[in-house]
């Protein structure tokens, strides 16, 4: 975990799992929430915004703004309402 952040692993005996995002392999706690966990790692932009290319991460946390979207395994999913399960391929949302 990056401890630079604010963000708090409540759980340190979780297992910890290989995710791919963007390319980049990194060890994430399986069964976290997969927002969360990429904030801890230091990722911030999720995707970026389609009409002015702004960068878009996590904002409400609950499933509403859809502004966490990215792709797993090619499907558009909300990161805040995915859980990490080994393996994962993460990449950022088109638009």
């Amino acid at each position: 975990m990056n401890d630079d952040l604010p963000f708090l692993d409540l759980n340190e005996d979780r297992k910890l799992v290989f995710v791919s995002f963007g390319g980049e392999n990194m060890h994430l706690p399986e069964g976290a929430n997969l927002a969360a966990a990429l904030l801890g790692t230091g990722v911030l932009t999720f995707r970026n915004s389609a009409i002015s290319g702004a960068p878009r991460g996590p904002f409400c946390m609950m499933g509403a703004c859809y502004d966490c979207r990215v792709k797993v395994a090619g499907e558009t999913v909300q990161a805040c309402m995915t859980i990490v399960r080994a393996g994962m391929v993460v990449e950022q949302a088109d638009g």
